[in-house]
C-alpha cells in the first residue's frame, strides 16, 4: 500500500469514527444500554451531523431491534464554541435528534413484530412512527393492519390508524384477535391481571 493510499484510508476511518452517533436512542422499553448498529456501509456527513447506514442496516438495543435497507441518524447541531470563518464547516454535534429508516422496515420486540415501508424515530418523545401501503403489527397470533402506527418505545403504547375511513370502506384498520388458549392443568389468571394489549385504533369522528 503506497503512502497516498494509506493516508486516504486513515482519513476514511477517522471520518467514520467521528460520524454522529445515536446517543440517547431508546428503541427498547426502558432501554438505557448502548445501541449496536451494523450495516454494509457507513457514511458520515459531519457538516449535517448525519450518519447514513446503508445495506441491511440493523440497530439492536437490549432485546429490541430495528431493521431497514437504510437508516439515517441525525444529531442535534449545537452552537460552535469556536465561531469563525469556517464555523459552519465543522459544527458541534450533540445528542441524537431523530432517525429515519427506509425500505423493508421491521421493528421487533419480545412482545410484537411490526413491518412497514418507512419509519421515523424521534428521540425527544421516544416514539416511532411507521407508515406504508400496509403496516402490519403482530403479537402472538393477533394481527392488526393499517397505514400508520405510532409506538412509544418507553411505555410500549401503540396506536394504529388508516387513511381509509367510513363504514364499508375497504382497507380500514383491521384486527384479527385470537382468544387465549387455556392449556390443560393451567390455572386461570388472577383477578385484575390483563393480557398484553394489541395496538389501539384511533377513534374517528362519525364512527361508532
Amino acid at each position: 500500500m503506497n503512502r497516498l493510499a494509506a493516508v486516504t484510508l486513515s482519513a476514511t476511518l477517522l471520518s467514520a469514527a467521528l460520524a454522529p452517533q445515536p446517543g440517547r436512542a431508546q428503541i427498547a422499553p426502558q432501554g438505557k444500554g448502548p445501541v449496536d448498529i451494523t450495516a454494509d456501509q457507513l457514511t458520515g456527513h459531519n457538516k449535517e451531523c448525519e450518519a447514513v447506514y446503508t445495506g441491511n442496516a440493523e440497530a439492536l438495543q437490549d432485546t429490541s431491534r430495528l431493521r431497514a435497507n437504510e437508516m439515517d441518524f441525525f444529531n442535534k447541531k449545537l452552537p460552535n464554541p469556536h465561531p469563525g470563518a469556517n464555523a459552519d464547516a465543522n459544527p458541534t454535534c450533540g445528542e441524537l435528534d431523530s432517525m429515519v429508516a427506509d425500505g423493508n422496515v421491521f421493528y421487533v420486540t419480545p412482545e410484537r413484530v411490526v413491518k412497514g415501508d418507512h419509519a421515523v424515530y424521534t428521540a425527544d418523545n421516544t416514539t416511532i412512527i411507521m407508515t406504508g401501503t400496509e403496516v402490519v403489527a403482530t403479537q402472538g397470533k393477533n394481527v392488526v393492519t393499517g397505514t400508520r402506527l405510532t409506538i412509544n418505545t418507553t411505555t410500549g403504547e401503540a396506536t394504529m390508524i388508516d387513511e381509509r375511513t367510513g363504514r364499508g370502506a375497504k382497507g380500514r384498520v383491521r384486527s384479527v384477535l385470537y382468544p387465549q388458549e387455556q392449556k390443560p392443568g393451567a390455572t386461570t389468571p388472577a383477578a385484575g391481571t390483563k393480557p398484553p394489549a394489541a395496538p389501539k385504533t384511533a377513534a374517528k369522528s362519525g364512527q361508532p
